[in-house]
């Protein structure tokens, strides 16, 4: 009589099962996680970068030196050239965007429109535009911080000869507002910068 071979046809335990569902879920919400943050950079990347523009237009802008046209007598001296900083410029958009972008009007907007300020006050002076769709409401103040950007610890001060440039966005669209600055003063005739832009609440 020949013998018939029989191989063991065992399969996965409801344990073994299990086992695999939750690594599998575990897994999966990492990665929604993982997502969701790079998302959220993604779009903070904007405020931070263009804060870092600002500032550095602000302090191009100190470096340029300013004359006043004059015409002078006979034997004359025209006014030494200065330097000075650029005057508070119009927040754009008016209001913060709620989780939404908004598009910069070319007709009303930075260094092109209505809106761009004069050779000595803001974006025209900044030399500064903005032509893409953007998150953050966008700010540029003299003298002063922007009262809009709060946080513990609070921004470092800029003081009466300094400004600060910032940043103002609701991403998410849940009313709670992030806020990025960077701000430079003068000290002996020098513009010092922040040596980072300030973020409060970054992800809100």
């Amino acid at each position: 009589m020949r013998a018939i071979k029989r191989y063991d046809r065992r399969g996965f335990t409801l344990v073994e099962l299990m086992i695999v569902v939750a690594i599998i879920g575990v897994l999966a919400a990492l990665a929604i996680y993982g997502v969701r943050r790079y998302l959220a950079s993604a779009k903070t990347s904007e405020a931070k970068n263009t804060v870092g523009a600002i500032s550095r237009a602000a302090a191009a802008a100190y470096e340029r030196e300013t004359a006043a046209s004059q015409i002078l007598a006979g034997g004359g001296t025209s006014d030494a050239a200065s330097h000075d900083l650029c005057d508070d410029a119009v927040q754009i958009p008016a209001t913060v965007p709620q989780g939404r972008k908004y598009q910069p009007n070319p007709a009303g907007d930075f260094a092109t429109g209505a809106d761009s300020g004069t050779p000595t006050a803001g974006w025209q002076c900044l030399k500064f535009s903005m032509s893409q769709p953007i998150y953050y409401q966008y700010d540029y103040h003299r003298g002063e911080n922007d009262p809009d950007v709060v946080g513990t610890p609070p921004p470092p001060a800029v003081g009466a000869t300094g400004f600060d440039a910032s940043a103002v966005g609701d991403i998410d669209g849940d009313t709670v507002l992030s806020a990025f600055s960077r701000g430079g003063t003068i000290n002996g005739g020098e513009l010092a910068l922040a040596t980072q832009v300030y973020i409060s609440n970054e992800f809100e």
